[in-house]
């Protein structure tokens, strides 16, 4: 038996690891989280998903459903601490060329489980000031 070792340097999501009940993948910078593309949030409605920074800048946006409407936060994550997102909350990643994740959740999320929630103009202005400093 030996230690198994993973990597991942492209951009984008990489599951490095899964087994019956946990995936953990790398996520590196790839467009679609760059702030001048940030058009959408994704929600999880079965299960949480884990963050944690190794290198670079990553802001979580998140946002939660109101009376008013959608509210959207951002928060700047820190190297090496654990960041939950709960099932069903809406959230996505900005990150900058030198960014990468860790991420863990359970094996079964997929598209099939989960929705995609499109910003409008409005929502996207304001997500690119919150998260504009990345």
């Amino acid at each position: 038996m030996e230690i198994l070792q993973y990597d991942y340097a492209e951009s984008g999501l990489k599951r490095v690891y899964e087994n019956e009940k946990w995936m953990v993948g790398i996520k590196n910078w790839k467009p679609a989280n760059d702030i001048q593309n940030m058009d959408c949030l994704e929600r999880h409605n079965a299960t949480d998903e884990l963050f944690i920074l190794l290198a670079g800048k990553c802001t979580l946006l998140f946002a939660n459903e109101t009376a008013g409407g959608l509210k959207i936060e951002a928060l700047p994550m820190k190297p090496m601490k654990v960041y939950n997102i709960p099932r069903t909350l809406w959230h996505n990643t900005v990150t900058m060329t030198d960014t990468k994740l860790i991420l863990v959740e359970d094996v079964s999320t997929s598209s099939a489980n989960s929705d995609v929630l499109m910003l409008d103009a409005e929502q996207i202005a304001k997500v690119k000031k919150l998260a504009g400093g990345v």
